[in-house]
């Protein structure tokens, strides 16, 4: 097992310009596959403070991206987007869905992209503290630990440990959270990516289907948490730097308010 400890900005300007395109366009299509699925499952609709992200671009070398949001009578912001300059090496793309408080099961996250080497994350985001929460962490996170101890186990993946401590702090014990150094596309891998995707989505979709309702007493105090935690993970995300790089700092912050709903017009699920 090797590690990665290098920042996202320090990986792109030590590789240089390497062409990524491929890779980008077999990931986008994966988090297209993810897309499709739950909004088969789930009533969306996209938040107007997204439309003009559908596609934009910045001067330098070409960057551009796509960022829609979503919300719906069960999900409180959910976003598909990607950003970046495939070409160059870099790109970043998002299927993240965060459910309303009625809803007593973790939020789903998945980034994956190119540095230009091929890294990805997929995670549940607990939505209360399991060293206490037993029950929660048994149900949501036990059943994936031997699958999590496998991945370490893999000689061709390298674990990406960020290096800013909030970062760290959010994951879950269980988080795929891997880079594969020296690639930038890989068929194999690409494929092993989307079924764990899959498989973990699939697992969530469950976990929705038969989830309990929270009490309303509970549901105010979880609807405050949440957007704080969905805030505070965009806003102190160390790969900002590479929006500020391609897009400069007053569309970055725009990017970043997009993805915790800070300009949002529909309303929040009660």
């Amino acid at each position: 097992m090797s590690e990665t400890l290098k920042g996202v900005q320090d990986i792109f300007d030590e590789r240089g310009p390497t062409d990524a395109t491929a890779t980008f366009d077999r990931l986008w299509s994966i988090t297209g596959e993810i897309m499709s699925k739950l909004q088969s499952r789930f009533e969306l609709a996209r938040d107007p403070s997204t439309d003009d992200l559908e596609s934009y671009r910045g001067e330098a070398e070409h960057p551009s991206g796509r960022l829609a949001a979503y919300a719906g009578p069960e999900i409180d912001w959910l976003v598909h987007s990607w950003i970046g300059n495939p070409p160059l090496g870099f790109t970043n793309m998002h299927v993240t869905a965060w459910l309303g408080p009625h809803i007593d099961v973790p939020h789903l996250g998945i980034a994956w992209g190119t540095l230009p080497d091929l890294w990805f994350y997929i995670d549940f985001n607990p939505r209360s503290d399991l060293m206490l929460d037993t029950g929660a962490l048994d149900k949501y996170w036990e059943p994936f630990n031997e699958e999590f101890l496998e991945l370490r186990a893999d000689p061709g993946l390298s674990t990406f440990t960020s290096r800013a401590l909030y970062i760290r702090q959010s994951l879950s014990e269980t988080a795929v959270c891997f880079t594969t150094p020296g690639t930038t596309h890989d068929e194999a891998r690409l494929e092993q990516v989307r079924e764990l995707a899959h498989r973990r989505v699939d697992r969530w979709l469950h976990w929705v289907d038969e989830a309990e309702p929270v009490p309303r007493e509970r549901r105010e105090r979880l609807a405050a948490d949440d957007l704080a935690r969905r805030r505070t993970i965009a806003e102190r995300d160390p790969a900002n730097v590479m929006g500020v790089r391609f897009f400069g700092p007053e569309m970055c912050d725009r990017l970043v308010r997009a993805l915790w709903g800070g300009d949002r017009v529909l309303p929040r699920p009660s």
